[in-house]
């Protein structure tokens, strides 16, 4: 069972979506943007099994998680193009996956840019995965750098993701990045 949060605390989850690998996070934010870890893992799916299978383990990995620690909301990566189709597939049925349990669980569900997250964490949007990692330790006050890089990953989407306003953001709350407006742009017009 989850501890009460401090009044105005945010406990967000972060998720990195993936097939083999989906890091997962929980970081507790104060108003004061100081954060406190709560959980850390990865939700690992055997690559013999079939994608069924795959995608249940990663669900019932990411249902444990938020059944246990209670987040507010729910952080996931947007799937970003890749060269690589075949891992670009994976990912983004992960991140389906992810949304998916959000929305069972009643929990508002947002998504963001790595470059986003990188920019949110380190300042610099093409920052390496050891910055991201760096940053990530220093935040959360960690004797050592999270790891796998996926589960410092999911810590950053939380933080990144608490620190932009803690809110799912919609075109209507007019908070979007113009980077965001476009991508809400696009994908309006990809549903007509």
């Amino acid at each position: 069972m989850a501890a009460p949060l401090k009044r105005g605390t945010l406990r967000v989850i972060g998720i990195d979506p993936g097939l083999t690998r989906c890091g997962v996070g929980v970081v507790d934010v104060a108003p004061d943007r100081s954060a406190t870890l709560v959980y850390v893992g990865v939700v690992r799916s055997a690559t013999s099994d079939p994608i069924e299978r795959r995608l249940a383990t990663i669900a019932a990995g990411i249902r444990a998680v938020i059944d246990e620690h209670r987040p507010d909301v729910v952080a996931v990566e947007r799937v970003f193009a890749q060269h690589n189709r075949h891992s670009v597939m994976g990912t983004a049925q992960a991140s389906g996956i992810a949304l998916l349990v959000a929305g069972e669980r009643g929990l508002p569900a947002a998504t963001h840019t790595p470059s986003e997250v990188k920019a949110a964490v380190t300042g610099y949007g093409s920052a390496d995965k050891l910055q991201v990692q760096t940053m990530v330790a220093r935040v959360l006050r960690l004797d050592d750098l999270p790891q796998p890089a996926d589960a410092a990953d999911a810590l950053a989407l939380a933080l990144c993701h608490a620190w932009r306003g803690g809110a799912p953001q919609t075109a209507a709350s007019g908070a979007l990045t113009p980077a965001q407006r476009a991508w809400a742009d696009a994908e309006r017009l990809a549903r007509r």
